[in-house]
């Protein structure tokens, strides 16, 4: 059973969110928090699998109790995914770098949200949809982002660094291991050595390295 915590500040949002998740067999909503210190607090004490976070919320906002979740060892197998609306996705970059797994907007379908919240567990999502993704390599390609290549990445293989870069476009592991005809279990194995190596804790990290030491660049993902 996938444990769930929903925070968003208005009640009928949540409401309708709790609908399609009370209908799976597998997922379980566990709490619901109208503020990001209340999402914290409830982590805290019922350790979710995925917090569905609302990133503008009174008080603390998603960002930040994204970020204190990501910083707390203790709270590290908690997954956030991010939920916004259209007209602010300008925060989609600062999210992944809060550390959230995975981000969505709030008129996706039913079955896109399911998806990710299945796939979150596996930490196996990341971002959707995919005007979103186009719209990371644009705020990430920012000059002020940008980093002087990482040591780190020369550890890397060939065959890691086009895995990274398949990461960063989104795609899971077996979209991956289709893309480069191995098996799902090669290609998340490619995975688990490139977050080992890079010290990622999940997915989100390793795309944002991918674009702050530009080993992808905007308008890379439309192809």
């Amino acid at each position: 059973m996938i444990r769930i915590l929903l925070a968003d500040d208005q009640r009928l949002v949540r409401a309708g969110i709790r609908g399609i998740l009370d209908d799976e067999d597998d997922l379980q909503v566990v709490a619901e928090a109208a503020d990001g210190q209340a999402a914290l607090a409830a982590c805290h004490a019922l350790h979710p699998d995925v917090v569905l976070m609302d990133i503008r919320m009174p008080g603390m906002d998603g960002l930040e109790a994204a970020r204190r979740i990501a910083a707390d060892e203790r709270l590290a197998a908690v997954k956030v995914v991010m939920l916004t609306t259209f007209d602010l996705d300008d925060y989609v970059y600062g999210a992944l770098r809060a550390g959230a797994t995975g981000f969505l907007v709030k008129d996706t379908e039913p079955e896109e949200l399911l998806y990710a919240v299945r796939l979150a567990v596996r930490g196996d999502a990341l971002i959707s949809p995919s005007i979103t993704r186009r719209l990371i390599a644009e705020f990430a390609a920012r000059p002020d982002n940008a980093r002087e290549p990482d040591e780190r990445l020369e550890v890397l293989t060939g065959r890691e660094r086009e895995v990274m870069r398949l990461i960063a476009s989104g795609r899971t592991n077996d979209e991956i291991a289709a893309q480069l005809v191995v098996s799902p279990l090669t290609a998340k194995t490619h995975v688990s050595r490139i977050m080992a190596k890079l010290g990622a804790r999940d997915r989100s990290q390793v795309v944002v390295m991918a674009y702050e030491y530009r080993m992808v660049a905007p308008g890379w993902l439309a192809h």
